[in-house]
């Protein structure tokens, strides 16, 4: 039983970490795109 306790409370930590680590990658992907947009913007004045 405890066994089992420990399992359950590794995956769900590793998924936590894994999520937070997904939506960090996307915020900087997202960043990215923002500043191309910018980017092109400025040159387009």
């Amino acid at each position: 039983m405890k066994n089992k306790a420990l399992l359950i409370a590794m995956l769900a930590f590793s998924t936590l970490v894994a999520g937070c680590n997904t939506m960090h990658g996307a915020g900087q992907d997202i960043e990215r795109g923002g500043e191309k947009i910018q980017n092109a913007a400025d040159r387009n004045k």
